[in-house]
């Protein structure tokens, strides 16, 4: 494996833990979650483990952002996709709010776009 790959995996590993933190989950919930074991949820957070496609999709899914966040992130994926804007830290931790409904997470994230289209930060 590349030192440039195992970076990459490193990041997505980071990548992962900090969207669990936002989301205010154990390690142990996000696997449960997840329907993947501790231990190997672990590695991958650590960078030691590279996930299956099934895998990155299924924490995810458990973490309410895309995979292709995560990837994009981790600079895994091809230039053309990670051109794509992914969404902004502000609204993973909308998303990631467990107090907030559907309904009120897509009212912050419509504002918070909204406000930012208008003081020209798109």
């Amino acid at each position: 494996m590349s030192d440039d790959w195992s970076n990459r995996l490193g990041v997505l590993g980071a990548t992962i833990r900090r969207q669990r933190q936002l989301a205010q989950m154990s390690l142990r919930q996000l696997a449960e979650l997840a329907q993947v074991s501790n231990p190997y949820l672990s590695q991958i957070e650590r960078g030691l483990h590279e996930p299956s496609v099934r895998v990155v999709r299924s924490i995810a899914k458990a973490l309410n952002v895309s995979a292709e966040e995560l990837l994009g992130d981790a600079g895994m994926l091809d230039d053309d996709a990670a051109s794509e804007p992914v969404s902004s830290s502000t609204e993973d931790a909308i998303q990631a709010d467990a107090a907030l409904t559907d309904e009120q997470k897509d009212s912050l994230v419509s504002v918070y776009r909204a406000y930012r289209a208008a003081n020209g930060a798109v």
